[in-house]
């Protein structure tokens, strides 16, 4: 079953914009050295965010509905930039966090990545490689 999401992006002012879903906010910008006010994340800066918070969302979910002894959850994601058009050509997500019971993590990190809207969209257009550090 197909359902639509629909966020909104305005115009703030020369070189930001603001973007908004279910009274959320989000301020977008340049820096400064690309003749912007840096008053914001880039756009392909908020998409590798919105990758990790997407997948942190269900891991952590994966994590509290088996009570598992799992803490001190921190993603970390890098995009490969290519120029020629400009685009990410591979992201890679490491996972760090404090637990005993390896197999577990791993299962749980499979989870969220299945769960994941983001994850699952990118990986079809891009090298996507999420790991368990």
């Amino acid at each position: 079953m197909s359902m639509a999401v629909t966020v909104e992006v305005r115009q703030m002012d020369t070189t930001a914009s603001e973007g908004s879903v279910r009274g959320h906010r989000v301020i977008m910008d340049r820096p400064t050295e690309k003749e912007g006010q840096n008053k914001g994340a880039m756009g392909g800066e908020v998409l590798l965010m919105a990758l990790g918070g997407c997948f942190m969302s269900n891991l952590l979910a994966a994590i509290r509905s088996r009570e598992a002894a799992i803490s001190d959850v921190h993603t970390t994601i890098t995009g490969t930039l290519e120029s020629a058009p400009p685009r990410f050509s591979a992201i890679r997500m490491k996972i760090s966090a404090t637990y005993d019971d390896r197999p577990l993590m791993e299962k749980l990190v499979t989870i969220a990545e299945r769960g994941c809207i983001n994850a699952n969209t990118l990986k079809h257009a891009v090298e996507l490689k999420i790991a368990v550090e």
